[in-house]
């Protein structure tokens, strides 16, 4: 097996009911490769929790006693850069849903899904792809922002790199396909998400999505 096959994915769960976060734990370690390491019922217990946790992905509700899932994701990014966040809610208002994702978050999923979609989004979130419910995707390219009046903003180069984005690419398989370091491909996806207004890289995928629709 390969490094990253060997490696067991880290989901840290946040939902103040008990009985949901009981449901969840035990479909994610019925899953081959992940496991819960750790969970809350706060943003307070979050905060304090997932540091010495070290997940790799944070499954966040929408709503919680202290806060709201949104402010959350930027709180939880702001303290550890390097963990992904997947919202599972409830709520499909297009302010949520839209804010949600402005504030950083790599998926957003209803908890009405099937658990096989819960467990893909996961996975799907941890290789660098958005883990989007349809109902979601919907809200996303019809509310994203429309960015830039012309692709000429962006160098054929960026183009290409955002291309790759929007097929889920990490910053290493970008490198890869376009023969650039790793340090180069992060760059360029920081500066084209600052010239697309894009809060992160599931926007910017849309953003881009929309513009190849409507050429």
């Amino acid at each position: 097996m390969s490094e990253n096959e060997e490696k067991v994915l880290k989901i840290f769960l946040v939902d103040d009911h008990a009985i949901v976060r009981s449901g969840i734990r035990s479909l994610i370690e019925r899953s081959e490769g992940m496991t819960v390491c750790g969970e809350a019922g706060t943003l307070k217990e979050a905060y304090a929790g997932i540091p010495g946790s070290s997940p790799d992905i944070v499954l966040l509700d929408i709503k919680l006693p202290d806060g709201d899932g949104a402010s959350g994701c930027r709180e939880i990014k702001k303290q550890n850069p390097h963990v992904k966040v997947m919202i599972l809610s409830a709520f499909a208002e297009d302010t949520i849903v839209l804010e949600a994702i402005k504030s950083g978050a790599e998926g957003y999923l209803l908890k009405s899904v099937d658990s096989k979609s819960i467990i893909k989004g996961l996975r799907d979130v941890a290789q660098g792809n958005p883990a989007l419910d349809p109902v979601i995707m919907a809200k996303v390219m019809n509310a994203v922002k429309e960015g830039p009046s012309s692709d000429e903003t962006l160098s054929l180069q960026e183009q290409q790199i955002i291309e790759l984005v929007s097929q889920g690419k990490t910053n290493r398989e970008i490198s890869e396909v376009l023969f650039i370091s790793e340090k180069t491909a992060r760059n360029n996806v920081s500066r084209i998400l600052k010239k697309l207004n894009a809060s992160n890289r599931t926007e910017a995928a849309m953003y881009w999505q929309k513009r190849k629709t409507l050429r």
